[in-house]
């Protein structure tokens, strides 16, 4: 049944997505050139909570426990599993306090996908080129340093790959170093994400109905006398006993 509803109403959602990103891409322009980074935070902001509640189009429901306890005098790395694609308006949007940024794949940023593209070449993120070390490397490293000159923050899905079953894969060091390093004060916040993988579970048509997708923002890891290594295996453990228990 739930699949049926999803041929219905899998149109609707894309119309209601596909708009938000049409329409924001050229604001996100205009306000880049007229009002600079914080003017085009804005945007993105209130994009992201456009694309977010467009998930209620399909009967899903969204829950996301914040912490409010979290400070904004530091950099954050938010370290999370990786669902869906979906995983990330949520976050954008309700962490937009933070100026949390991402890496991502070069390809997307040189996609031409409205507003997305758009966002991923000038709000910040890290677009790594995974065949090319060196750039990797260096998109990172800016990043790291943005971080530390501004009080960004970061996410990370050290998983590497979305998962298509909800199990949890190994997490990876990956970017996490060069972000550790160059921020030895930095918090490390494990996010949970469930369910989300149930909203591509046939794919992308039709997508899932009438499923319920929580985010959840936990403590601050304690990392005092860990290695990196340590670090990440504890961010996968804390997370996988939230998402998997």
């Amino acid at each position: 049944m739930k699949k049926i509803f999803g041929y219905i109403l899998t149109p609707i959602f894309y119309i209601c997505f596909g708009l938000c990103l049409i329409i924001f891409h050229p604001i996100q322009w205009l306000a880049l050139k007229l009002g600079g980074y914080g003017a085009h935070k804005k945007t993105v902001d209130i994009l992201n909570f456009l694309l977010t509640y467009s998930y209620y189009t399909l009967g899903n429901t969204i829950t996301f426990i914040d912490n409010k306890k979290l400070p904004l005098d530091r950099p954050i790395i938010f370290v999370a599993n990786h669902q869906s694609t979906f995983d990330i308006p949520p976050l954008i949007y309700f962490l937009r306090r933070f100026h949390g940024k991402f890496i991502s794949k070069i390809e997307l940023a040189k996609a031409g996908i409205p507003s997305i593209s758009f966002n991923l070449k000038h709000g910040g993120a890290a677009n790594i080129d995974r065949k090319d070390t060196k750039q990797s490397i260096a998109e990172i490293l800016k990043l790291a340093n943005n971080m530390k000159e501004h009080n960004w923050s970061a996410f990370i899905f050290p998983e590497g790959t979305r998962t298509k079953t909800g199990k949890m894969k190994a997490f990876s060091i990956g970017g996490i170093a060069t972000l550790v390093k160059k921020n030895p004060n930095a918090l490390i916040v494990p996010i949970a994400i469930k369910g989300s993988y149930e909203m591509v579970q046939y794919g992308s048509y039709p997508l899932n109905t009438c499923i319920d997708m929580s985010w959840e923002v936990m403590e601050p890891l304690n990392t005092e006398g860990l290695t990196l290594e340590e670090i990440v295996k504890l961010a996968e453990t804390t997370i996988r006993a939230k998402v998997e228990g």
